[in-house]
């Protein structure tokens, strides 16, 4: 397979080039754009959008080799998973004299872009993201203009983009597979979005071990959509699980902030866990096992996760490269207490 090398990025030399005017002009037009007559002014800018020039905020540090930086996003730093990936960065780049630039998304792609843009003002050497969406041709851009980038949390959809993920589908298949041998044969799952790749991989896993289990997953399966992976979304898609009429008799979440939801409402409703209700987390986060009701949950490998994508980041081989780790399904008392 043949691979188009990363063009070089434009450099305000190739801008002041281009546009034919002094280098002190073009950054004149980036700062002091009143210094500069209408005509000038337009030239140069016209030059930077046929370039594709991004100012370095961070150029004169990085010529002078003060700061080598690496940057990250994430849908949401304050969710305990994320927490212990960024962790898992911020040591592997440690080891390698880096410093971490880290954002949270929260799952929006206009967010997630205002980030990149200024990570990459601010000159740092590659990029580490949890795209909020499906499509990432913004980021094979990045890679295009010399930037390292990792996708993290994700599997890549593309050849050219390294990638580090956890298999969701074997992690919410095992979840579902030790639901059905307790003997549950209604489901519910308190999801995200599809448009999050995680989501989307997590209700196809549990369908297809429903379906080897012998079971119709639309019988079997009720689908919630949260619309925020965090507690409040668990509540708030719990709520709408106990107004059904044909309850299920178990809940699994897309992560352990929404069993930590569900679990609050739960006991709220009077509804005993697991004999009323069993529930299962994803992620396997700190607190998970030290509830009130332990949490059976999805154990994914947050800290080796973080380290071994800022790993690839800094692999002098810049070809891309897939990494695929297995979770683990930890089984605690929210689903085989006496509650």
């Amino acid at each position: 397979m043949t691979t188009t090398a990363p063009r070089r990025r434009a450099s305000i030399s190739d801008v002041a080039r281009l546009a034919t005017v002094s280098v002190g002009t073009v950054s004149n037009v980036l700062n002091r754009p009143d210094r500069v007559s209408p005509a000038t002014r337009e030239r140069v800018l016209a030059a930077i959008g046929e370039l594709d020039f991004v100012p370095n905020g961070s150029a004169r540090q990085l010529r002078a080799g003060t700061i080598t930086t690496a940057g990250a996003i994430v849908l949401d730093i304050a969710n305990p998973f994320f927490t212990d990936v960024a962790r898992g960065i911020e040591d592997r780049l440690d080891e390698a004299g880096y410093t971490l630039m880290l954002a949270s998304s929260d799952e929006n792609p206009e967010r997630e872009a205002r980030y990149l843009r200024l990570f990459e003002e601010h000159g740092v050497q590659g990029v580490m993201v949890v795209p909020s969406g499906p499509d990432v041709q913004h980021l094979e851009a990045l890679r295009s203009r010399g930037l390292r980038v990792v996708l993290l949390d994700r599997p890549s959809p593309v050849e050219t983009l390294s990638s580090v993920a956890v298999d969701d589908r074997a992690g919410a298949a095992a979840a579902a597979r030790h639901l059905v041998d307790l003997g549950h044969e209604r489901i519910a799952f308190l999801n995200g979005p599809h448009t999050i790749r995680q989501c989307a991989d997590r209700a196809e896993g549990l369908r297809a071990a429903l379906v080897d289990a012998g079971l119709d997953p639309g019988e079997a399966l009720v689908e919630v959509t949260i619309t925020a992976l965090n507690a409040d979304g668990g509540q708030a898609g719990t709520e709408q699980v106990l107004a059904l009429d044909d309850r299920p008799t178990a809940t699994m979440c897309v992560n352990d902030l929404a069993a930590l939801g569900a679990l609050r409402t739960l006991r709220a409703a009077g509804v005993p866990v697991p004999s009323g209700m069993a529930v299962v987390g994803y992620d396997d986060v700190a607190f998970a096992g030290e509830l009130a009701t332990p949490l059976t949950s999805v154990r994914q490998p947050t800290h080796q996760l973080g380290y071994r994508a800022a790993d690839l980041l800094l692999d002098p081989d810049d070809s891309a490269a897939h990494v695929t780790f297995q979770p683990e399904l930890v089984v605690r008392e929210s689903t085989t207490g006496t509650g």
